[in-house]
């Protein structure tokens, strides 16, 4: 079992996996880990969708890594780009030799007296149980549901005599080319397939419940080109990281403190982009304020564009059941489709699913509360990587494997072997991720709590974020610990 005793256990190979390994090699040397993969490559959610056009609806700067420059022209990118570039992450850092493909992890025990974690995992396509040992456990695995998207439970599908699909389990079989297609939602996938699809369909027709903010973005950023041209690499991409994050920060603090100067500039753009008041204001006008949820993007301005050449339409109604020929909606109306796409929606999962025990002792996350949305109260040696709803990922993951670094470092270099967050009381909380979206609302009752302050918060602000856990005091929260059987063995030997 020597391939399988390590000192730290990183679940998921996507962007949270290859970030932490690489921080992990960068800030803590001579620390041996392991990656485990559920999938049969790389790339998580990145390998996982392939539905038409899918893409990232942040820009590639902040997105990727800042240790890695990206070279590309453009600053939204495609899906299959970003999984490439992970790949080639991987291989050029040595990540890729550590990484265990077709690897689900099922459950992982801490034991206090050895101080150490026992993962137990489904290997191969015979799912052979196999255990790793790790001092520490790093869950990369993201916050949602791999295997099983929200579903709303349409009634009548059975009905419907054409094909429904659901973007997370794209078919490679599927022709629309000149056929009636309805996508079902309103969310940063949708507004991504409708107008990829309407460039072979007969007709797009995306069916919302709510409006959605959709904003144009260019998918090339002329200033930004022009930074990269005169400077190195690597000063080219620090540069551009700077200043888009910069810009993301502010539009979000804009939008959060004048929303309706700002809904009123959404507004503007999208009469302008689709040169009707009428559309904009039946189908593109929310009933919230921006950033209640999360804002989407359209590169170029792609689905306004689609709309406006009659490709693509937007209907918004209440659903009451499929039919024959279509979608018929609470209000009598029947949206007649030879394809109906389910973008729902996605199923919250913390911690890939893994059933966490402490010395036996199953744990319920929604009991726990989040150090600097890392850790977990009462749970020794495991942190949790999760990125920012309203920026790109990785401006968190990154901050996230770079203290789990320092924290490993420490247990090192001070003969520690337990550090355990501990919380006093049971203060005044708030679910971990604070956000009115469908799929973070439905899974509220799963999620930790955060409180209002350092070391229990998560404010998704980056600058507050990064100036509290950049300089987080790792005695704040933090309780270090040695277990008797290290006591013992220093007592031996001295």
């Amino acid at each position: 079992m020597a391939d399988r005793t390590v000192d730290v256990v990183i679940v998921g190979a996507g962007l949270s996996g290859i970030n932490a390994a690489y921080r992990l090699q960068e800030r803590s040397p001579g620390t041996t880990y392991a990656v485990l993969e559920a999938r049969d490559a790389i790339g998580g959610t990145w390998d996982l969708f392939r539905y038409p056009g899918v893409r990232s609806d942040s820009d590639i700067f902040t997105l990727s890594f800042p240790f890695r420059p990206w070279r590309g022209p453009d600053s939204i990118v495609d899906g299959e780009q970003i999984r490439d570039y992970l790949h080639e992450t991987a291989r050029e850092s040595g990540i890729e030799q550590h990484i265990r493909l077709s690897t689900t992890v099922l459950a992982a025990d801490w034991s206090p007296e050895r101080a150490r974690w026992t993962v137990t995992v489904a290997t191969g396509p015979d799912a052979v149980e196999e255990t790793y040992e790790a001092r520490f456990v790093f869950f990369c695995s993201g916050y949602y549901d791999y295997d099983a998207p929200y579903d709303p439970g349409l009634a009548g599908v059975e009905d419907f005599r054409g094909r429904v699909v659901h973007p997370q389990f794209w078919p490679d079989d599927l022709d629309y080319a000149g056929k009636r297609v309805v996508v079902v939602g309103s969310g940063a996938t949708a507004i991504t397939v409708v107008p990829a699809m309407a460039e072979q369909a007969e007709h797009v027709t995306m069916l919302q419940r709510t409006p959605t903010y959709v904003v144009a973005q260019p998918k090339q950023d002329a200033v930004g080109n022009a930074i990269r041209k005169v400077l190195p690499p690597r000063a080219g991409h620090l540069a551009m990281r700077t200043k888009n994050t910069a810009m993301q920060w502010g539009f979000y603090q804009a939008c959060r403190r004048l929303p309706n100067q700002m809904a009123g500039l959404f507004r503007k753009g999208a009469v302008a982009a689709i040169g009707s008041q009428e559309i904009v204001d039946a189908h593109f006008t929310p009933p919230y304020r921006p950033w209640d949820q999360r804002l989407c993007i359209s590169p170029d301005g792609d689905l306004f564009q689609a709309i406006r050449e009659g490709s693509a339409s937007v209907v918004t109604g209440h659903i009451d059941r499929f039919v024959e020929n279509g979608i018929r909606l609470e209000s009598g109306e029947v949206v007649e489709a030879d394809v109906v796409v389910t973008a729902t929606g996605l199923a919250l999962q913390l911690l890939g699913g893994t059933q966490i025990s402490v010395d036996g002792t199953p744990v319920d996350l929604a009991h726990t509360y989040a150090y600097r949305a890392t850790m977990l109260s009462g749970i020794p040696n495991l942190a949790f990587c999760i990125g920012y709803v309203n920026l790109s990922w990785t401006m968190r993951s990154d901050m996230t494997a770079r203290l789990v670094a320092r924290i490993v470092n420490r247990l090192r270099d001070t003969g520690a072997d337990t550090v355990t967050p501990v919380i006093e009381g049971t203060p005044e909380s708030r679910p971990l991720f604070d956000m009115d979206s469908g799929y973070i609302r439905r899974g509220a009752h799963l999620q930790p709590r955060s409180t209002g302050d350092y070391p229990w918060s998560m404010r998704q602000n980056v600058v507050v974020d990064a100036w509290a856990t950049n300089r987080a005091d790792l005695d704040d929260g933090l309780v270090w610990t040695r277990s008797a059987r290290t006591q013992d063995r220093t007592e031996v030997g001295a």
